[in-house]
């Protein structure tokens, strides 16, 4: 038995060890530092962001001052077994990070949604992928001064997936992970990155046109690149009452890349 213990970490950690060489050579997860970069240094795209940053942020308040209601007390008892006098910063930390995972979902949902295709579709513009947008929606010509985002037209496809209960549930389930000094939040980070970097590329996928199939082989055969993409857009996204603006530079991000990807293609 000890030996079977053994012979399962080793494997263990030497999966692990492949996938972190894999996402680190993938260099996927720069683009949500592009991004930023990309976005406060071309200010045509930040119309979208400004036309819902009134809303997004009335949200993020009330949520977060719901939060601190409702559950600040109670979490701070538990985490006073593993944080000891840190207890009432640890959980209040981990309230913040709540209300930021519950306030970006609800905002992609009900408030964002469309600015963040726009944001999205603007950059590819911005990236000289005019073809590739027009699979999604209708585009004004290129005149009279037109920026990126001012040539969009009507969508005709909208990939973003719309609010439920579980959406919440997914992303919350993996909290207490943070209970975990460093360690927790590492593995937290990680796990959500596997399912938000697939997730930032659904725009693209839909302006490909792939089916479901063809989505799941892409993803497989560049899983690390997604991971890395992931976890460095959920940390920035875990930044407390940031996380919105983050969303944005992330999908300029992930446009970049797929720009990218469109222009290696070639």
């Amino acid at each position: 038995m000890p030996d079977k213990l053994k012979n399962m970490a080793v494997a263990e950690a030497n999966s692990a060890r492949a996938a972190s060489q894999e996402v680190l050579k993938s260099g996927a997860y720069l683009y949500p530092i592009k991004g930023i970069l990309y976005f406060a240094t071309h200010k045509d795209l930040w119309g979208p962001f400004m036309s819902r940053v009134g809303r997004t942020f009335g949200l993020g308040m009330g949520v977060t001052s719901f939060m601190f209601f409702f559950t600040y007390v109670p979490q701070m008892a538990i985490m006073a077994f593993t944080s000891g006098p840190l207890a009432a910063l640890s959980a209040a930390l981990l309230v913040l990070t709540e209300s930021a995972t519950i306030t970006n979902i609800l905002s992609r949902s009900f408030v964002v949604e469309d600015a963040l295709i726009d944001t999205f579709d603007g950059t590819l513009i911005a990236r000289d992928q005019e073809p590739l947008v027009a699979q999604g929606r209708q585009l004004k010509p290129r005149s009279g001064g037109r920026d990126a985002v001012a040539r969009l037209g009507k969508i005709i496809s909208r990939p973003l997936a719309r609010f439920t209960p579980q959406a919440i549930f997914r992303s919350l389930i993996y909290l207490p992970l943070n209970l975990i000094p460093v360690v927790g939040t590492v593995l937290y980070i990680t796990v959500q990155g596997k399912r938000v970097g697939p997730a930032l590329h659904t725009r693209y996928f839909e302006l490909k046109g792939w089916n479901a199939r063809q989505r799941e082989d892409w993803i497989a055969n560049h899983r690390g690149a997604y991971t890395g993409l992931g976890m460095a857009a959920f940390a920035l996204e875990m930044v407390p009452f940031a996380s919105i603006a983050f969303s944005f530079t992330n999908a300029v991000g992930a446009a970049l890349w797929a720009a990218d990807l469109e222009k290696a293609s070639k």
